[in-house]
């Protein structure tokens, strides 16, 4: 594997490139908050593990996300089927793995700096509201509403088409909801911009809910401008 990181790149650094990668330093007791601005090889003095194998773990995350943000199929020309399995893959996976992470984040923020800074409580509230919808959400697609929408394209029949329809329009309501809730979390984050001095750890969640609107946005793109209107002309 070409590496990416390397033991001297600083572990703020690689927090800053690959958000996600704070998890990997939570579990292994790595500070990348207060003390993110040194070597990882220097970072893991307190941890169980190398600096090699966290080193491995880091990289092989990084070299899936930038796999996952390739960009260049033209979902216009693929299957049904194949879109279906894309979103699946990629965005329903994203919500499956970085909501339950992103959690705690959002709280710990939220209860160290809240009572200076009062709007954390309406970003807790209402990042806990969109996690909830967007976990049932994607249940229900995997589960009943994708099967059907295939079924369908297979063999259309007047049953089928009725029931699709009330299918797309449930779901566009809740995309349309998702949504509303990212858009007021930007607003309320003013962009997604932390106030002058934020620590490590309040930058780190303001990056990942932009980094989670960006690929809800892009999750709802390819629903309602191309599987949908595709499944609505099968008759």
């Amino acid at each position: 594997m070409i590496y990416t990181f390397t033991s001297d790149t600083h572990v703020s650094d690689i927090v800053k490139q690959c958000p996600q990668a704070a998890d990997i330093f939570k579990r292994n007791r790595i500070d990348f908050c207060c003390g993110g601005n040194r070597p990882l090889a220097e970072a893991t003095d307190k941890s169980k593990r190398s600096t090699e194998e966290i080193l491995e773990e880091v990289n092989a995350l990084y070299k899936r996300k930038q796999e996952m943000n390739e960009t260049s199929i033209d979902w216009d020309a693929a299957s049904s089927s194949e879109l279906v399995e894309h979103i699946i893959h990629k965005h329903h996976q994203f919500l499956t793995d970085e909501l339950p992470q992103l959690t705690p984040y959002v709280t710990k923020v939220f209860r160290v700096h809240g009572q200076h800074h009062p709007h954390l409580g309406q970003v807790h509230q209402l990042f806990n509201q969109l996690k909830l919808e967007l976990e049932q959400h994607i249940v229900k697609e995997e589960t009943k509403d994708f099967p059907t929408l295939l079924r369908h394209e297979a063999e259309p029949t007047e049953e089928t088409t009725r029931e699709l329809e009330t299918i797309l329009a449930s779901l566009e309501s809740e995309h349309a909801a998702a949504g509303d809730l990212l858009k007021t979390l930007r607003h309320v984050t003013n962009d997604f911009t932390p106030p002058e001095g934020a620590c490590g750890t309040y930058r780190l969640v303001y990056q990942r809910l932009e980094a989670l609107e960006a690929d809800t946005f892009e999750h709802i793109h390819l629903e309602n401008n191309i599987l949908f209107p595709r499944a609505r002309t099968v008759v």
